[in-house]
This record gives structure tokens, sequence and C-alpha cells, in this order.
């Protein structure tokens, strides 16, 4: 079988290498903190009780094997297209469309979702329409990311800095609370919000198990399956962290950079994600993060334990930093559609503009169309003010799982190639592989069937059965879409290939070993 290697080498076509190592490694922390953690743990919190350090550890061991994964297949060959381009050597081009239209809605779906965090943060100051807010946090990471890649790394890098500052900051602090078992005072009534009084409390590690419900409440609506339900939003925080991937392509040393981001993820993970959570549990009852008042609005745990703790100008401190967190995600989010629209117009899976690039090495007009499709967040944030966040994350948290599963997909089938000699061994080969990629995607099949059973129990009303009627009408529809989007763009991809749209490989071509470079 013959590579074609220019399908390869035209996604890379036109990209500078200008990412150098603390762009890498801050772009790899940043990934794992972010709207998610923030403001996403506030109602999972309420809802969940301590048990949701359950939930955050074991999503969290799921995340570290897909960083695993692919960072055995970065290693294998960098790309700016990552596993779109894996998808196609390994599976062929229809696999390719699919994937990289499958990212392409899980960002743009994100960015609509920090786009209403932000609204949110805002809040707190700032008493303008939410369709204004969003407006001006667009502009701002478009024009950064029109500029060029380095000045996203550098908008990254610094924003990582506040991110995991804020976040240190927090430990410390919840250290302090946990250990001198700190009293933290009440909060008055506010009849105008409608939100209730809050006693004063004492913080501790008894607040574990005192909590009310205990540590893992039984919930009236889920019963005690609502840490294993709630995992679809967990698996919405930890999105992102596969950036590291699609960046591989504008390293200027991947071969270091990569398994070290990677490798450093679990670390991240158990400090930043379940420390945080575990302190915010031993500080406050977890009914008193997440509550909302009569507009939907609800602030950061964050922002919370420093309000009742009476240092305000600390939590104008930690809201400004959630500010630029949810920037910062919405940052990445251009970047990555950009470079995948791109991948996907160099096969003629996507129209052929979005192949333009800019003089500083750009991919300018993905970017923009994608910030077309966030402008809908203004829109929706006009229209519902109150849910455009949650309604944007689930959706979210659909698209991650699609995506995740192909990352586990393609590493399972680079596994069977490397392993018969097929193609060349990846230098930074996966622990307990490839069972770590079917354990992934058996997780991943549950997490979707844990969202139609809360949302066929969120509601008694069918139609606010969300999670449910996205999952069991919802995903159907969008897989006949996506079929029916393929016939429209094979005969351009058929004409481009030649006729090839076979994946690259075969099991047939075993024991020969083939030179990749």
């Amino acid at each position: 079988m013959t590579k074609p290697v220019d399908k390869f080498a035209a996604e890379q076509e036109g990209y500078k290498q200008t990412l150098g190592r603390r762009h890498v490694q801050m772009i790899a922390i940043g990934g794992a903190i972010g709207t998610g953690l923030f403001l996403g743990s506030a109602t999972r919190l309420n809802s969940t009780g301590p048990a949701l350090l359950f939930s955050y550890a074991f999503v969290g061991v799921i995340a570290f094997f897909l960083m695993r994964a692919l960072g055995e297949l970065v290693l294998y060959r960098q790309s700016s297209g990552a596993f779109v381009s894996y998808a196609r050597e390994f599976f062929g081009e229809s696999a390719a469309y699919a994937a990289g239209w499958l990212y392409w809605i899980f960002w743009a779906l994100t960015g609509v979702a920090e786009l209403s965090a932000v609204a949110k943060y805002t809040k707190k100051w700032i008493d303008a329409p939410n369709w204004v807010t969003v407006s001006v946090a667009l502009a701002i990471v478009l024009v950064i990311n029109l500029l060029s890649a380095r000045a996203f790394g550098e908008f990254e890098f610094w924003a990582s800095i506040l991110k995991v500052g804020a976040i240190v900051l927090f430990l410390v602090v919840g250290l302090v609370l946990v250990i001198g078992q700190v009293t933290i005072k009440g909060k008055d009534a506010d009849p105008a919000l409608e939100l209730p009084a809050q006693p004063e409390h004492q913080a501790g590690l008894s607040n574990l198990w005192s909590n009310p419900g205990g540590f893992w409440p039984h919930s009236e609506t889920f019963g005690w399956f609502a840490p294993i339900v709630v995992m679809s939003g967990v698996v919405f925080a930890y999105a992102a962290i596969e950036m590291v991937g699609i960046a591989a392509g504008e390293m200027q040393n991947p071969q270091r950079e990569v398994p070290k981001a990677v490798n450093s993820v679990i670390l991240r993970i158990a400090v930043f994600y379940c420390g945080s959570i575990f302190l915010l549990v031993c500080i406050l009852p977890t009914s008193q993060y997440g509550v909302t008042d009569k507009f939907g609005n609800y602030s950061s745990p964050f922002v919370t334990v420093f309000e009742r703790l009476g240092i305000g100008w600390m939590a104008d401190l930690i809201n400004a930093v959630l500010i630029v967190a949810a920037m910062s995600s919405l940052n990445a989010g251009l970047y990555t559609t950009g470079r995948m629209l791109r991948s996907l117009a160099a096969s003629r899976e996507a129209p052929k503009m979005f192949m333009k690039m800019s003089k500083s090495g750009v991919p300018a007009t993905g970017i923009l169309v994608t910030s077309l499709f966030y402008v809908a967040g203004a829109v929706l944030n006009a229209l519902v003010p109150g849910k455009a966040f949650d309604i944007a994350l689930e959706a979210s948290a659909i698209a991650v799982v699609g995506v995740w599963s192909l990352i586990f997909i393609c590493h399972i089938r680079y596994r069977k190639l490397s392993d018969a000699g097929v193609v060349p061994v990846s230098s930074f080969r996966a622990p307990l592989a490839p069972f770590m990629s079917y354990f992934g995607l058996v997780f991943l099949a549950l997490v979707l069937v844990g969202m139609a059973y809360s949302g066929w129990k969120s509601s008694d009303m069918f139609w606010d059965k969300t999670n449910f009627i996205v999952i069991v009408i919802g995903l159907p529809v969008f897989i006949v879409v996506f079929a029916l989007g393929w016939i429209v763009v094979k005969p351009r991809v058929v004409e481009h290939t030649g006729g090839d749209l076979a994946p690259s490989w075969s099991l047939k071509d075993a024991p020969k070993k083939i030179d990749h470079k």
C-alpha cells in the first residue's frame, strides 16, 4: 500500500514552530484548570456532596489514560491536525471528517459556555446585559488569536500563571481554615434576590461525614447514583487537556516537552482539582455552594469562601482571575478550531477557504468563522441569561465524550499496527496499553448512559428532560446530519485524493516495517 505522504504534509505547511518550553508547560497546566472547576463545581457540590471527590478522582484517572494514549500518538508523529490526522491515517478519510467536525462542534459549544461564564463573573461588578460582556470578551481573544501562535502562547502563559496562582492561594488559605478549624461567619438572607440565610459554620475534616446527607448523600432525584451521574459534567471540567496534542505541531521541541506535559497531568489533577474540592467540602456544607438567585445566577465556590470570610478584596481578585480563566479557555477554543478547520480543508472535507494562512502563520479564516458561531453565545445569553452556561456545558460534555472516544480508538489501532511492525514504535509508550484505552471507552459509554438517565429523572415534563432528549433523539439526528455531510463532501475528497479514501496502513502489511520519516 502506498503511503499518501502529501496528506500529512499539507496539514503542517505554513505553520511556524514558535511555541517554546514555557508556553507548552503552561498550556498543559491551563488546560487542566478552567471554568469546569471554577464555576461548574458549584452546582455539582450542591447536588452531590463530598462524594464529588470520588467523581473528580475517578474521571481524573481516565483523563490520565487519555493523555498517555495521546502522548504516544504525538511522539509517533506530530501534527497540528492532531487526532484528526491520526483518524485519517488509521481509519481513512471518512473517520477524519467525523473527528474534525466533532472536535470543532465541541469547541464551538465550549466557547459558548465560557462566554456565558464571563457574563456570570462580571455580574459581580457590572450590571450590564450579558450579551455586552460576552461580545467584549470575544473581541479580545479574537484579536489575540489573529496576531500569531506566539501571541496565543503568551496569553495562555500569563493566564495560566494567574489561574495556578489563584488555586495555590486558595489551597493555602483552605488548609489554614481546615487545620485551624476556623468558624466561617454566616450570611444574611437577601429577599430581593430570594436567597436564603446561611448559618455560620466551623471548617474541619469532620465536614466530610457530618455534611447534610453524609459523605455520599442520597439524592431525592438520583438516589445514590448522584456522584456517578454527575461525571458527565466532570468530564467537561477536564476537557481541553488534549490541547497539548494539537499544540505539538507548533512546538519547538515536542520530543522533550510532550512527555513532561503529559506526565504532569495526574499531579495537576490530584492537587488542583481533587485538592480544591477536598478543601471546599471541608470548609462549608456543600448545600451552601451553588445557591441560585431568582435570576438563576450563582457564584463560584472559591468566591463564596472568601466572601464568607469577609475578605471582599480577595473575593474580587479571585473573581477577576476567573474571568481570565474563562477567556483563556475561549482563547484555546479559537486556536484549536482554526487549526482543525484547516486540517479538514487540507483534504477537502471542509471548504477550501479554511486553508488560507495569514502572514504570521495563523489560519485566520477558520478562527473568524468560529468566532461567528461564538456570537451565538451572546444571543443565547440574551435569550436565557440564567441558563446559558448550563445549557452549553451539557451539550459540550456530550461532544467531548465523542472526542475522547476517538482518541482512545486511534490509540488502540495504532498499538495494533505498531505491535505488528507495520508502523514505527513511539518513543513514549503508554502503560497498560491497549487495555487502558478499552477501559476508557467503556467508561465513556457509561457516561452517555448516565446522562440519559439523569435527563430522564431531572423533570416530570418530557421536553424538560434535556439530557435524555439530546442522547436518545439528538445523537441519532446528529449522526444522520454527519452522514449527509459526508455524502456532500465525498466527491471533492475523492477528486483530491485520486479516489484513495482508505487508511494508510493495514495489518496485512505486517511484518514489513516502514519508516514514517
